[in-house]
């Protein structure tokens, strides 16, 4: 990832964050997906009516799809609103699809969706991570370390 993508995503009106995901998991490898949507999706996601509580990315005959994202259906769609939890297709290059799925078939690694957000064409992106579980104590030392990060501005600020 250049600087010039972490730009975009910096400003970039919406960003959907999984705040969950970093500390359930460790980030081994991220990539940039195209999601595809429907009409309503779409301007769902740009008014931020979306979730990635509980999502989770599968491998279905050599195709990526995201289960279990919400986007909530799109205030003033009629007849042609979306389902608010259907599977939605991630766009990856074949390599990068092949990469992912013969890491999963290790123990312990899964892909999970970390970010939604709208890039410079006003295309949605999402994000995803190959992770592997953290143990109970890992999940206790990020807490630690947040608390002392939390600890540290504090001072700082009062200086």
């Amino acid at each position: 990832m250049n600087k010039e993508e972490l730009e975009i995503r910096k400003k970039s009106p919406v960003q959907i964050k999984n705040k969950k995901a970093s500390f359930e998991y460790f980030f081994v490898e991220t990539y940039t997906a195209g999601i595809v949507l429907t009409g309503t999706e779409i301007k769902s996601i740009r008014l931020g009516k979306a979730s990635l509580v509980d999502a989770y990315c599968t491998i279905i005959n050599g195709e990526m799809w995201v289960k279990g994202m919400n986007v909530s259906p799109y205030f003033y769609g009629s007849y042609s609103n979306h389902e608010a939890r259907r599977d939605r297709k991630l766009l990856l290059n074949r390599r990068e699809i092949h990469r992912l799925a013969e890491a999963v078939k290790q123990v312990g690694f899964t892909i999970i969706p970390i970010l939604v957000f709208i890039d410079k064409n006003g295309r949605a992106k999402m994000d995803i991570a190959l992770a592997k579980g953290k143990k109970l104590f890992d999940k206790r030392q990020s807490l630690k370390e947040k608390e002392d990060r939390r600890e540290m501005d504090r001072v700082r600020k009062n200086f």
